[in-house]
Formats: structure tokens, sequence, C-alpha cells
């Protein structure tokens, strides 16, 4: 064979190749993101995220998450969790500020956000992940399946089930809108479509069934609202005058169709630039 259409075939073979992976020192960081191009642990040096103190109306999950997260740094049993419910409402924010104030306490304790489309990879992670000696909190943001979708069925094995089962040294969290992770349109197709309607939609919901703690979020109260846009403002230094501060704020919520801890956020990040201050501690819940 020629020399040419030989080194043809070889720049061939090497584009084809996996990239390099990306191998990270766990410790150099406290929260990382799991990429697969190029795979591997990308260390994250600022984190999107606000302080415990500031998430209103959300008092229970915040507690219950919190105590779950302390037994799992502390080497006691913990559960998988699924943050599920209203839009705006902290579930993202409660992961990532319940990690930093646990973290400070245990810094052996690492965050890994995982992409929903990256939910294949899963197994090559937790490979990766099982012989360290740092505790992880897995967390997956937003997640849902649409119809077509057979991702969640790698998750289901990671949560419960398969030989290797979850490391002992992993925690799953997910947040979503939806409880079962799944849209209603899709299980209602399963029931008038499958051949056994109740098994298949078992088989699609049973994925929600392997979280051991199930948060709910829901709409917050007017009162709720505001409070959130005063701690928001104190955090800040931001002057002003309550009256009128209660009243531009329900306007600017009435202008948006909803109350939400991410409405309180935005209303307030447009007063600080009406006021010419900067809003030091950017999340968008």
């Amino acid at each position: 064979m020629p020399e040419l259409e030989l080194r043809r075939i070889a720049d061939a073979l090497d584009r084809l190749a996996l990239p390099p992976m990306v191998v990270a020192d766990l410790d150099s960081a406290s929260a990382f993101v799991w990429r697969v191009s190029p795979e591997g642990l990308h260390p994250v040096t600022e984190v999107n995220r606000v302080d415990l103190s500031l998430l209103v109306g959300i008092d229970r999950a915040k507690n219950t998450l919190l105590e779950n997260t302390h037994n799992f740094a502390n080497g006691y049993p913990a559960n998988n969790a699924l943050l599920w419910g209203a839009r705006g409402m902290g579930k993202s924010s409660l992961v990532k500020a319940v990690h930093d104030l646990v973290a400070r306490q245990q810094p052996v304790l690492k965050l890994i956000e995982i992409h929903r489309e990256d939910i294949p990879t899963l197994d090559r992670l937790l490979d990766r992940l099982r012989t360290a000696t740092q505790l992880f909190i897995l967390f997956c943001d937003d997640l849902s399946f649409s119809q077509d979708e057979h991702h969640y069925k790698c998750l289901k094995s990671v949560l419960d089930g398969g030989i290797e089962g979850r490391p002992a040294n992993v925690v799953v969290y997910v947040t979503s809108n939806r409880r079962h992770l799944m849209p209603r349109e899709m299980i209602e197709n399963e029931r008038s479509t499958a051949i056994n309607p109740s098994e298949s939609v078992e088989e699609k919901v049973s994925l929600s069934d392997r979280f051991g703690l199930w948060l709910g979020f829901h709409p917050c109260s007017q009162a709720q609202y505001l409070e959130m846009v005063r701690r928001y403002c104190a955090a800040f230094g931001f002057p002003a005058n309550n009256r009128m501060l209660n009243a531009d704020a329900i306007e600017w919520q009435q202008t948006r169709g909803a109350r939400s801890g991410r409405v309180a956020w935005q209303y307030v990040t447009h007063l600080g630039g009406q006021l010419g201050l900067p809003c030091g501690m950017p999340d968008s819940r």
C-alpha cells in the first residue's frame, strides 16, 4: 500500500479517536462539572449561588435537605433527593446553598453537576468516583424526559439497581418541575397505547420512586414574595422605603403574572440598576 494512502488512513483514525480525558485534582475545587467533550471533571472556581438565609418560604425542604446532607457528609445513611415543583422557587439554589454550608465544615464534600444530555455517560463518571476518597453530591438540574427518550433507564440503574449499584460515596440530587420527571401526556399516551398499560406506566413513574426524599416546592404567597425582596435588598445594602418598595415590587410581579424567588431576584436586579448599585451575589434561582 502506498505510503501516502497509509498516512491518510492514520490521519482518519486520529480524527475518530476520542479526545484525551481530563483528569482533575478533586481537592482543587469544591465543585465540578462533568463534561463529555473532552470527557472529565472540570473544576468550577466560582459557583453561582446565594446564601441559604436568603431562601424564603421553603423552610421544610431546606431543613430536610440540610439534615440529609449533614448525614451524608458525616458518613451516616442518606437518601437521594428529588426537588420538584413550581418554577423559580429555589430548587437548584437550595442544592448549591446546602452544599456550600456543609462543605465549609466538611471540605471532603464535593458538588458535581451533570447535564441531562450526558446521563448516558453516568457509568463512566461513577467508575471514576467509586475509588475516590471524597464524598460527592451528583447534581442534575431541571431534569425531565420526553416521549422518545430512554436516558431515564440509565438513571434508574444508578439510583437503585444493577450489580455495582450507587457508590457509597455518592448521593444524587435532582431538580425538576415534574414530580415524576415525565410529561403528563407521555404517561397518558402509555395508558392508551401500551399492550399492558399499567405495567408500561409503572416503568415510567418508577424512576421518581427511586428517590428517598421528595421535596415539593409550591408558589409563594405575597407576604413571602415581599420578604424575599426585603432580604435581597438588605443583603445588597439597598436603601428602600418599605411602603414604596412593597408597591413597586407588587407592581413588578403583577406584570410578570407570577410570584416566586426568581421574580423577586429579577425585581431587585432592576432596582439595583435604578439605584446604580451592584448586586454582589448573582444567581437566577
